[in-house]
């Protein structure tokens, strides 16, 4: 048994020592905190020695009560800058309730710690957040400010309230096609003035089908005979049930969206006026409707509050344009320059290498709203007849899709971190001076590289001229 044991024993791995820090890191931060986040517990991380009864680390719940507790045992423990994960939404009351007391609170990004072997326990985890934010290692998340915050807060509100209603008016078009009734086919959009006055009075009782068409608006492009061939179906209790209750919750959700758009426009009422007191210039004129789109004037108030109309660059209308703002906020100078800003969006080529070589360019994933709404901004050029949709196309054609659209979003990027930082105006200079320059710049490379080949390029016309004179 004896001998059993000892060979036990010497089968182990050896422990590894623990290895001590470089004297070459400075404390940066003497007075730091690290805490890992949970959604029923919290430990805390202070420098050795501050508690007085010699507990490094505590663990706190998630109660109101007791994060005040944690703050107030900061204060004691003479902590002035904390260092925390951005685990779920679990960050954001103890973050706000130690920005209110006063801490310098940094937001850490998990992906930047997960790589650490070694560090499995909560304990181990705020130490080591503790640790490295001593030595100035912990780079904060961009948070805007309080003001941003809340309209921030806001638009995520409407633009849930957006995405429930949508999901209802589908729930609308099933229980219309389940009666046979095609009303999609020949009005553009079922929630438009037409397609819900036709709806409202189906619901009222109304079956006749030349009764319905007679509330055709009068900017519909089909005629009434052909609408009233698309109303005659099929009229059973359990759809007209089902198309019912699909409008009141679409009529829910439009109320809860109106309301949310007050708020946002009485927000942004109160932020700082950039303009100098400068009228807004006229909205450009955009083809076709967006039915979520706010229902308040955006465009003043954008104006108002960045100095800058974004809705002259094109894509960019009034929802993209509030998306933007409350994501980044109105303060450029936190990212030094625009290939910083568009680094930080996640909208330009990776550079993974290894050994010399190129293993991948593609952007880094990222889940920025601000970004989103410039892809979205970025696929809606293709048919636009302006310098960014011929951009737009040309490297659709080159490139494909999804990495033409990477690129116009960051170029969209760029335009608006030079209007917001430095006032300019964005001025089109149309598709025909874009596709103008492209073809001088394929003329130039075209001449370099035919001289390089000792050859000289000249034009048809004049090969033609030169040989009718001989």
């Amino acid at each position: 048994m004896g001998q059993s044991h000892s060979n036990s024993r010497q089968g182990r791995k050896p422990r590894r020592a623990k290895v001590p820090v470089p004297p070459e890191l400075q404390h940066v931060n003497f007075d730091a905190a690290g805490i890992d986040i949970g959604s029923e517990e919290h430990y805390v991380a202070v420098p050795c020695g501050r508690d007085p009864e010699g507990r490094d680390v505590r663990p706190f719940g998630a109660f109101t009560g007791e994060l005040c507790a944690l703050a107030d045992w900061l204060e004691d423990c003479g902590v002035r800058t904390v260092a925390m994960e951005s685990t779920g939404v679990y960050w954001i009351p103890l973050f706000e309730l130690l920005e209110q007391r006063g801490f310098e609170v940094k937001l850490v990004n998990p992906r930047h710690l997960k790589n650490v072997p070694g560090r499995k326990t909560d304990v181990l985890d705020c130490q080591w957040l503790q640790q490295l934010h001593t030595y100035g290692l912990l780079q904060g998340s961009f948070r805007p400010d309080g003001e941003i915050c809340v309209l921030r807060s806001y638009l995520r509100q409407r633009e849930t309230l957006v995405e429930y209603r949508s999901s209802h008016i589908q729930h609308i078009q099933k229980a219309l096609d389940q009666m046979n009734l095609k009303l999609h086919k020949v009005v553009s959009h079922i929630t438009g003035v037409t397609g819900m006055s036709i709806v409202r009075a189906i619901l009222k009782g109304e079956r006749d089908p030349r009764a319905l068409a007679t509330l055709r608006n009068h900017r519909c492009h089909n005629p009434e005979v052909v609408i009233a061939k698309a109303l005659e179906g099929n009229w059973r209790e359990e759809h007209l049930f089902a198309l019912e209750q699909a409008v009141e919750l679409f009529d829910a959700y439009t109320q809860k969206i109106e309301a949310c758009d007050a708020r946002i426009e009485a927000h942004l009422g109160t932020l700082e006026d950039r303009s100098g007191g400068k009228e807004p210039p006229k909205p450009q004129r955009r083809p076709g409707t967006n039915t979520s789109a706010p229902g308040f004037d955006a465009h003043s108030h954008l104006y108002r509050v960045t100095g800058v109309d974004l809705t002259r660059i094109d894509g960019i209308a009034e929802t993209t344009a509030l998306t933007v703002i409350g994501e980044i906020g109105l303060d450029m100078t936190l990212w030094p320059s625009e290939k910083h800003f568009a680094s930080w969006l996640g909208l330009c080529p990776g550079n993974k290498i290894s050994g010399g070589k190129r293993l991948s360019g593609r952007t880094k994933p990222c889940a920025n709203r601000a970004a989103t709404a410039l892809r979205v901004a970025a696929q809606s050029l293709y048919h636009s007849h302006s310098a960014l949709g011929a951009f737009s196309r040309r490297l659709k054609a080159r490139l494909g899709a999804s990495k033409a659209i990477t690129a116009t979003a960051h170029k969209l990027a760029r335009i608006v971190y030079r209007m917001l930082r430095y006032g300019q105006e964005y001025v089109d200079v149309g598709q025909d001076y874009y596709e103008q320059r492209y073809r001088d710049r394929q003329l130039k490379g075209l001449e370099r590289k035919a001289k390089e080949l000792g050859y000289n390029l000249s034009k048809i016309q004049d090969l033609q001229q030169s040989v009718a004179a001989e």
